[in-house]
Parts: C-alpha cells; structure tokens; sequence
C-alpha cells in the first residue's frame, strides 16, 4: 500500500526511482546470461563432464533458479523488504560468479557456486519486480512503460553479455569471462548505493526501518542453511528428480484445491489459466535447449565463420549463438507492440490462445529448420546462418507463449490469488526446464571424445526431429481445444459483467 505522499511526485521522479532498480536489473541480466553462455562448455571443455551429467547438472541448476524466486518474493514481501531481499540477492550473485571463477579446479566448489547463484536469484528477481510495481500504480499509465522498458533492459543486459563472455573465454580464460560477470554486477550494487535514495518514497515502512542484530543474524543463518541444502541437492541426480516429482505433485494438488475453493464465477478463468500454463511451460522445455543442445550443437556441428557468398564477415564463438534470443526479441518485441496496437484500433481482439497456437506453430517450424538442415547436409559442418533462421523463430515463438504467460494469470485469475499463481508458474517452468535437459540428452554421446562430427550432427538431427514433432503434437492439441478454450472465455466475460 502506498503512503499519500508518493502520489503528489510527478513522473520525472518515478522514472528517477525506476532507473534505480533498472540499472541495477541490467548488469545482474548482463552477469547471470553471461555466466550461461559458456556454463554448458565449461562444464564438458573444463571441467571434464559428460554430455549427461552436465545437461542434467544445467537443468537442476534452472530449476532451482525458478524455484527459488517463490521463497524469496515471499521473504521481501512479508520480512526483510523488497529493497532489502533485492540488495542481497545481487551482493550474493556477485559472490557466486566471483567463486565460479575460481572453481576451474574443483568440483565442489562448482556445486557451492550453483548453490549461492540461486539463492542469490531468488531474492533478487521477484522483489525487484515488486519494486517497480511500487513505484507505478497498478492504474498507473506508466506502468506498461515501465515494464516494457524493464524487460528490454533484460535483453540489452544479456545480449551484450552473451556476445562479450564467449569471447573472453576464448582469449583470457574461463575465469576473466566469469569475472566480467562480477564487475557487471558490481557496478550495478555500486550505482544502487549512489542512488538507492531516489526509492525512499515509494517503500512502505517495513522496508526503511533498520533490521535489528537478532534478525539480521537469522537472515544470514537462513540464507547459508539455504545454500548448504541447495548444494547437497544439486549433486545428486536421483534427489533432484524426486524433488521434481514431488513439486508437480504438490502444485497439481494445490491447483485442484483452489479450483473448489474459488467462486464459481471465476472458475471459467481458472480453468483457461491452467491449460494455457501448462501449454506455455512447454515452451520451456524447448527453450532449455539453448543452453544445452544448441549450444553443443554449435560447438561441434556449425561452421563459426559468417559469409555472405564468398566474402568472410565474422567468426562467432559457439556461445554466443545463444545471443541471438535476445536480439531477436529486442528486434520483434517493439514489431508486436505495433502489431498488437493495429489490430486493436481495428476493434479486433486476437486471443490468447490464439496467440499460444500461433506461437507454437514457430517453435515447431524453429526445429524443422534445424532438423532438415541436418538432414540435407552433405558435410557435418553446417552454415552459421542455420542457427539465425531457427533462433528467430524460437524466439517469436516465446513472445507468443511463455513470454504471455504472466498476461494469462492477470487476466483469468483473482488478484487475491495472483501472487500464489505466479510463484507457482515459476516453480512449474523450473520443473519444465529440468525435463528440457533430460530431452537433451537424447543428442549427447557416450564418449563424445571419440564421437566424430558425423555422429554428433546424426544425434542432433534425431534430437530436433523428435522435438518438431513434439511441438506439431502440442500445436494439435492447442488447435482441439481452441473452442472449448473460446467458449470458457464467453462465459468467463459474461461472469464478470
């Protein structure tokens, strides 16, 4: 709730306090997608995993990142401050890729690193997002500004990153391009101090009260408890598949329970809300082949030199191949906006659920390109423009699925209910992400040491082809349910006049 006070500031001194939390978002962006750039190649070129252990090592990695979020929203909101929790988690992120560096030599300390990263992304992540809603009202007209400007400063973070660390790499080491994640990070803690201030107004009393010693040390004691349990967990492949069992279980359980505890007249909502959820996780088990397949992929079976006819423009780095989501999405996002504004000055509203169907029809098409590029080559070096066209429509696949995904729960659910839904809608992409390394694993070799570049373009074509074919199943469902989906959206609309 806001005091009186924050309403009398005109927009220069929102936007004042905005840039607080989006210089801070920018380079915590810049050193976590830096970090995952290179972490699939680290772990396989430095570190000597097996293709297996380290796709599944990056998946219970993401899930415990998504996961995390849900505690730590809960602990800025209800205890220390969203300020506060946001602080931490950056001052922790930057302690995480500082160890990373030094963690070129040892096993453990990689596991502590992983750890103390998603710890730190929990705290940091939801409580900067509140933060901004806090600045902005909900009815504020600026809000929308905020956000859109937010989420591109994500982009803008990580694409320069995703460019910069695989380079660095290459040419100074694993450690110089984990610590250029640090001093990212760094600079954004430092530029907080400079200015944290200019967020005053805008914070409810909990969060500008000092901490008293006691609680203090029992905030330290919670996050290091935190983080030893997280690096016990993360070692072992049979605790972490339990712990995904367990937390589908728990949120199908909860959903069902909400479901017959909700009015009536919201069940419609609810219902759309679930399937389109379960839907937009999908994509993530596609999206967490960036980080894993794609990039080995890359390494192992794309050409890194760019032509164009004969002339030689630039050579790539395998990494940074991810790098080209986020322009992508820098590209197509204002596109969309444009799209969208259009069609509704028409007085035409183009559905959700059409948007999911649309959306997947590109995340399929996505996966054919790659598997018919496989599968035509001659040689098993294939042109670096092949990971353009199918990252491109990868990555307009996710505007129109998992990137609408927080749209489906504001619009369907209760606000009373919005914050349990989407800490759930994270925990349910983490499990998603775990089974996108799992699907991974159908391309990785087992001695890819003595694997030929035949062998591994033949596994990553069988891998795309079964995941073209798992995104045509999806698509077909999407298009079976549309007009069930469409007559819960009537009668949803009709509720709530």
């Amino acid at each position: 709730m806001h005091t009186s006070s924050v309403t009398i500031h005109p927009f220069r001194e929102k936007n004042r306090a905005f840039s607080v939390v989006l210089f801070i978002e920018l380079w915590e962006r810049f050193g976590y997608y830096g970090m995952l750039s290179i972490l699939v190649l680290f772990l396989i070129n430095r570190m000597h995993f097996n293709d297996q252990n380290a796709n599944l090592l990056i998946g219970a990695f993401s899930a415990m990142t998504y996961a995390a979020p849900v505690l730590g929203g809960w602990i800025g909101d209800k205890i220390i401050g969203n300020r506060r929790a946001m602080l931490y988690g950056s001052i922790i992120l930057a302690m995480g890729y500082l160890l990373l560096a030094e963690a070129t030599h040892d096993t453990a300390i990689l596991y502590l690193t992983m750890a103390v990263i998603s710890t730190g992304n929990g705290l940091f992540k939801p409580n900067a997002a509140t933060l901004v809603r806090r600045i902005y009202d909900q009815n504020d007209d600026q809000l929308d500004i905020a956000f859109t400007l937010y989420y591109m400063a994500v982009n803008v973070g990580s694409t320069v990153s995703m460019l910069l660390c695989p380079i660095l790499k290459d040419h100074y080491g694993w450690s110089a391009a984990f610590i250029t994640c640090f001093i990212g990070l760094v600079l954004g803690i430092l530029n907080y101090f400079a200015t944290h201030k200019r967020l005053n107004p805008y914070l409810p009393k909990k969060d500008q009260d000092p901490l008293s010693w006691p609680v203090q040390g029992l905030i330290f004691l919670g996050i290091v408890t935190f983080i030893s349990g997280m690096t016990f967990l993360i070692q072992s492949a049979t605790l972490i598949a339990a712990c995904m069992w367990a937390a589908a279980i728990l949120i199908f359980l909860l959903w069902i329970i909400m479901y017959y505890r909700i009015d009536s007249s919201n069940r419609y909502g609810l219902k759309i809300m679930y399937i389109l959820t379960l839907e937009g996780m999908l994509y993530f088990i596609f999206y967490q082949q960036m980080s894993t397949s794609l990039t080995l992929f890359a390494q192992r079976n794309i050409n890194p030199a760019f032509y164009i006819g004969s002339y030689h423009l630039f050579n790539w780095s395998s990494g940074q191949f991810q790098a080209l989501n986020p322009i992508a999405i820098i590209i197509l996002s204002p596109i969309l906006a444009k799209l969208y504004d259009y069609i509704n000055r028409q007085s035409y509203d183009i559905s959700i659920a059409t948007k999911f169907i649309t959306g997947f029809s590109f995340v399929a098409f996505a996966f054919g390109i790659w598997w018919f590029a496989c599968f035509r080559s001659t040689t098993p070096q294939l042109s670096s423009w092949v990971m353009i066209y199918g990252y491109f429509f990868l990555s307009l696949g996710e505007l129109l699925t998992s990137g609408l995904g927080l749209a489906v729960i504001a619009r369907y659910v209760p606000a009373s209910m919005n914050g349990f839904m989407t800490g759930s809608y994270f925990m349910a992409s983490g499990i998603s992400l775990y089974i996108g390394s799992k699907i991974a694993n159908l391309a990785a070799s087992k001695n890819i040491n003595t694997a030929t570049d035949h062998l591994t373009l033949q596994l990553y074509q069988n891998l795309f082809l079964n995941l073209f074919i798992a995104a045509i199943i999806v698509l077909i469902l999407l298009v079976v349910l549309y007009p069930l989906i469409q007559k819960w959206d009537r009668n949803f609309k009709t509720n709530q006049i």
